[in-house]
């Protein structure tokens, strides 16, 4: 099941009465990519894991509010944000970050076949210190820029759908990504990457 096949009023309603199997849907469909997410918006493993459990329990208290002007998607990526944010003013910028791109569910197709093969061992050590760059450059962004940069770059999320996940404007969404990237390009650069 894809977000765009699901019949959006039918399956509020299943969501609504506490049909287990919507719910599970909702799970298997976007667990995988909330957390994705979460671990790419600069929070610890841990901590992403926890505020990705908040994220569905929030989803399941608060589904009688979701009137389904938006994809479920974009409603539970609403909660994240604003989840992370909270996490954000909790603990200011005290924490470690793991790599940008740790999650990979996509190395085998289901044949058994690789879809990504294994990169060799120095380009794998490269690649790893590319992530580590990035993630501290990341680090010295505003929040809602890292978001903007995550959900465009990471979730590769289209713009009307994070101006909406970050309440924001196109233009404003358009200022946040260009912001971010050219911190991100100034700061990798400082550290002599891409030169």
């Amino acid at each position: 099941m894809k977000d765009e096949d699901i019949d959006l009023p039918l399956f509020v309603a299943r969501l609504r009465e506490g049909d287990r199997e919507a719910l599970e849907e909702v799970v298997t469909l976007y667990l995988p990519q909330v957390l994705r997410a979460a671990r790419a918006s600069g929070l610890p493993t841990d901590q992403a894991e926890d505020i990705v459990q908040v994220v569905f329990a929030t989803f399941i208290e608060k589904i009688g509010e979701f009137e389904g002007r938006s994809r479920v998607r974009t409603w539970l990526f609403g909660i994240l944000y604003r989840k992370i944010l909270e996490a954000g003013r909790q603990t200011k910028r005290g924490r470690q970050f793991d790599d940008v791109a740790d999650v990979d569910y996509s190395r085998f197709r289901p044949d058994g076949t690789w879809a990504r093969p294994p990169q060799p061992a120095d380009m794998a050590v490269y690649s790893r210190e590319i992530r580590k760059y990035i993630s501290d450059c990341l680090d010295g962004v505003s929040e809602k820029q890292r978001m903007a940069f995550v959900l465009r770059e990471v979730e590769l999320m289209e713009t009307a759908e994070i101006c909406e996940i970050l309440d924001v404007t196109p233009v404003n969404f358009g200022v946040l990504i260009h912001r971010a990237r050219n911190q991100l390009r100034d700061c990798l650069e400082v550290k002599g990457i891409g030169r």
